[in-house]
């Protein structure tokens, strides 16, 4: 872990972290991520910085292609055309390799490999090209080992094309890692909700069933301590701020670097003095919190006596919930005073919970939560039982 203040600007690294995440890709140590790496972190809490200056770096050093795609950056493109999009232009960069590819494979192959050299204005992959064959043809062309990151991966199961290209993504990685020493394609999948980000791998009927979701070590007390010492190099020495108070903020903000940046910011324009800085931390950090919790607190007085059961039931079943099973009919009318409903009522309560972008649905029907944040603020103030991705170090 280092921090690189020679820019004049904050910037915290965690290479270590990212030479273990690639180390597991190739089924080192205790942690065999061979098969995919799917990470689970909130939002904003440096996920996707972590990703983009410390992964990608990590896996270029070691001679690998890195290829990221953001799922994110724009949500009214579909998931599966971005997907496609960013293998398409990292295979745009290797033309000429990819043309001598086509000379020296034979007459039945020329005409598949030559379709690669497509006009990258226009999105997706030619017809009759699958991710296999694009991924299988850059690899070949490259002669090195691909990593794949798919950041928010969640999203993909919003559409058919997103979750054909999950499913796309698996074959490739089998049909490309089969009967070789060492992988010739590894997978990485980030996303900001667990339980969304679950349902690529929970049941048969998913692309990759049978793994599993790591959580993403958050920024801990080393991030807090390199950040405080930086602040302090840009304040009068008998003007400084405490490390425990720093934590202590940035524990209050669920461990967000940028909140706790735009305190900091805003204290500083304040010119507290020190014996008020750590107060003046506690507060802006509880003021911060009671912002987002306020907001929350307003869409669920808004919501019906049966939203906030069909709500209730789904933040304290997670990735369990079925939202007509028997278990769940039951946990319902327990909340409203056993009075009798239909699963016409749940599914309206659903589909407007859903147009209040409370709550998701994936392409093949299973629900979760919008914003993990609100299963947090329901557990504090409404006693359900969710845990929190614990903080690394």
């Amino acid at each position: 872990m280092d921090s690189d203040t020679d820019t004049g600007r904050f910037s915290f690294h965690r290479q270590d972290l990212a030479h273990t995440l690639c180390d597991s890709l190739e089924g080192k140590g205790l942690a065999d991520a061979r098969s995919g790496l799917f990470l689970a972190a909130p939002r904003r809490t440096g996920k996707s910085t972590f990703l983009r200056e410390d992964l990608v770096p990590e896996v270029e050093r070691r001679g690998w292609i890195a290829i990221y795609v953001d799922l994110w950056a724009d949500r009214a493109r579909d998931p599966g055309l971005m997907i496609a999009d960013a293998i398409k232009a990292t295979l745009a960069e290797f033309d000429g390799p990819i043309a001598k590819l086509a000379k020296s494979a034979g007459m039945e192959k020329i005409s598949v490999l030559r379709t690669f050299t497509f006009d990258i204005s226009k999105t997706g992959l030619p017809p009759g090209i699958t991710l296999a064959d694009a991924l299988d043809t850059l690899y070949k062309a490259a002669q090195r080992p691909i990593v794949l990151i798919v950041d928010e991966a969640q999203h993909a199961l919003a559409t058919e094309a997103g979750t054909n290209a999950m499913f796309a993504l698996k074959a490739a990685r089998d049909q490309m890692n089969q009967g070789v020493a060492s992988p010739h394609l590894f997978l990485v999948f980030t996303g900001s909700n667990r339980d969304k980000l679950a349902n690529l791998l929970l049941n048969r009927t998913q692309p990759f069933f049978g793994s599993r979701v790591t959580n993403f070590p958050l920024l801990g007390r080393a991030f807090v301590s390199a950040y405080t010492a930086w602040v302090n190099q840009h304040l009068a020495s008998d003007n400084q701020f405490k490390e425990d108070d720093m934590f202590a903020a940035f524990q209050l903000v669920g461990h967000r670097p940028e909140m706790l940046k735009a305190i900091v910011s805003e204290i500083a324009l304040e010119l507290g003095e020190a014996a008020s800085l750590g107060e003046l931390l506690k507060r802006g950090a509880q003021g911060w919190r009671d912002r987002i919790w306020g907001e929350i607190e307003s869409e669920y007085s808004a919501l019906t006596e049966i939203q906030r059961a069909v709500l209730a039931v789904l933040i304290e079943r997670g990735q369990a919930y079925s939202p007509f099973s028997e278990e769940s009919m039951t946990a319902y009318a327990a909340r409203l005073g056993h009075r009798e409903f239909s699963t016409a009522t749940v599914q309206a309560a659903l589909d407007a919970l859903r147009d209040k972008n409370l709550i998701w649905k994936e392409s093949r029907g299973a629900y979760a939560l919008e914003d993990e944040s609100l299963a947090l603020w329901f557990r504090e103030t409404r006693g359900a039982h969710a845990e929190p991705p614990k903080p690394g170090r």
